[in-house]
């Protein structure tokens, strides 16, 4: 989940060019001058500078357009799309094989995939996840980083908080995916999009049940998304069952959480189904394959 090496090799030299130039204009360090002598700073002073730099963010496109550093046309639009930053508190929630999913704690939830630099986040951060800290994520060749500083808080989670996590992390993937460049712009969901994303997990269903019920009444076409959709949920729970019974590749259909037909086939229980659904609930029925030997 680190970026590449020579990606990381890039931003050593933009980002510190840049903070050095911030230094200068505002008077800092002024024994400072060159990125020498800056990456020799101790932590708490680099600190200062840089957030001196995200507290007046016009220093990024003063430093493009100065260019003090001689950067190429490429190198500078790097520097240029910092504009984007975003400083921030999150939950370094968990590892997985592309990112680190850093989950903010804004409302609603939001999950950023986001690449280390030199080592990987599991070897710069000792708690066990998840870990609240405060970070910078900026934009990188379309892919998010992290400006190298991460500030943990030494607080440990409780089961209920966890939990609450989790459902947040599960709200944010549902409604926005995870997030894995910046900027991001929000695309507003159709209403069909949107009540999908209630109904994907319990906690979702629980915690949006009045906006899921002021939708269908908005548009009573979305009762045939709903059932659908809370097909696929009994799908699961019948499906685990059935299989446990030793049932393997049958079809079956679900009509408002219950089964209503069975057969060999899709044709056979398409067929049972016209026969015996009242016409304006036939297309609440969901119909699912258990396969198997």
């Amino acid at each position: 989940m680190k970026q590449s090496e020579e990606d990381t090799k890039q931003f050593y030299k933009l980002h510190p060019a840049l903070l050095v130039y911030t230094n200068q204009q505002k008077g800092i360090i002024r024994s400072v001058t060159t990125v020498d002598e800056f990456m020799d700073l101790p932590s708490e002073e680099i600190n200062k500078i840089r957030e001196a730099l995200y507290g007046q963010p016009g220093l990024i496109d003063a430093f493009v357009k100065e260019n003090p550093f001689n950067f190429s046309q490429d190198e500078l639009e790097i520097v240029r799309g910092w504009n984007n930053f975003l400083k921030a508190e999150f939950y370094l929630f968990r590892y997985l094989k592309k990112y680190a999913i850093f989950l903010d704690n804004r409302s609603p939830p939001k999950a950023y995939g986001v690449l280390a630099l030199v080592s990987d986040f599991q070897d710069i951060v000792s708690q066990e996840l998840p870990v609240y800290l405060k970070a910078v994520l900026l934009p990188f060749k379309g892919q998010i980083i992290y400006d190298g500083i991460l500030n943990s808080y030494p607080v440990s989670f409780g089961p209920g908080i966890r939990q609450d996590l989790k459902e947040r992390y599960q709200e944010a993937k549902a409604r926005f995916g995870i997030i894995t460049a910046l900027p991001w712009v929000e695309i507003k969901d159709s209403d069909e999009e949107r009540l999908k994303s209630y109904l994907s997990s319990e906690a979702m269903r629980l915690k949006y049940g009045g906006k899921i019920d002021g939708l269908i009444k908005k548009d009573p076409r979305l009762l045939t998304v709903y059932h659908q959709e809370m097909g696929k949920v009994h799908a699961r729970t019948y499906g685990r069952c059935l299989s446990k019974i030793g049932l393997r590749n049958a079809w079956f259909a679900i009509l408002e959480g219950e089964i209503v037909a069975g057969g060999c086939t899709r044709a056979e229980v398409e067929r049972i189904l016209d026969e015996i659904v009242p016409v304006e609930k036939r297309g609440f029925a969901y119909v699912f394959h258990l396969k198997g030997e």
